[in-house]
């Protein structure tokens, strides 16, 4: 607080002194060093109140995203996500620019079976995904037609047989071979865009006949 001068004697008359006039003065000069003071410290505690309040709102702001990230990343990674796809491997099924969904389910509890269709991860591109129909499971007998002569595989155990229903104009397992359970995103239940074509996708137009170790016993 600033130091206010007392008025001299001199300053003052007798009857100034006397009556306590020279402290109405005095206090008359007061409430504007009290008022700056005030002002001050009421603008100190605002600042603090208004950087509180931005703070909690902030702290509350990245729990909300967080709560509700973790709520998307659940729901991508057990339920299932939405898919654009593209590419020809998969005509006259699944044509390019179709929107699917691809659920997850299936894939957690191993009930991937023969004839679906799944999205997978390239074991050559981590970063792109495959769409193709399962041939074989584990234990099948695959058989691999070509021009010049017909082979068969056994698919090892923990992996899938997979080709696309374009077998013209797909790589797949017969370039590759099986590939591990584990790259398998989530399996294609549903066809949405376009709209006429809504609905559950069709069977296996090539019909691709796969045979299990213990039928070709």
């Amino acid at each position: 607080m600033p130091h206010l001068p007392l008025p001299s004697a001199a300053q003052c008359s007798t009857s100034e002194v006397g009556s306590g006039h020279w402290l109405l003065r005095l206090l008359l000069q007061t409430p504007f060093h009290l008022g700056s003071l005030g002002t001050s410290e009421i603008s100190d505690k605002g600042l603090v109140k208004m950087f509180r309040g931005l703070l909690g709102k902030t702290l509350g702001f990245i729990g909300y995203t967080v709560q509700y990230g973790c709520i998307a990343h659940c729901a991508f990674e057990y339920i299932g996500e939405f898919v654009v796809c593209s590419g020809p491997s998969m005509e006259p099924t699944i044509v390019s620019n179709d929107i699917v969904f691809s659920e997850r389910m299936s894939r957690h509890l191993y009930k991937i079976q023969k004839g679906d269709i799944v999205i997978a991860k390239s074991q050559f591109d981590p970063t792109m995904n495959i769409c193709k129909r399962v041939i074989g499971v584990e234990g099948d007998k695959v058989s691999n037609h070509s021009d010049l002569f017909t082979s068969h595989t056994y698919v090892p155990k923990g992996h899938v047989w997979l080709e696309g229903d374009n077998l013209k104009n797909s790589t797949d397992s017969r370039n590759y071979g099986p590939i591990p359970y584990g790259l398998i995103r989530g399996r294609v239940c549903l066809k949405l865009w376009p709209p006429h074509t809504f609905g559950t996708l069709g069977e296996n137009p090539n019909k691709q006949i796969v045979k299990s170790s213990i039928d070709s016993d």
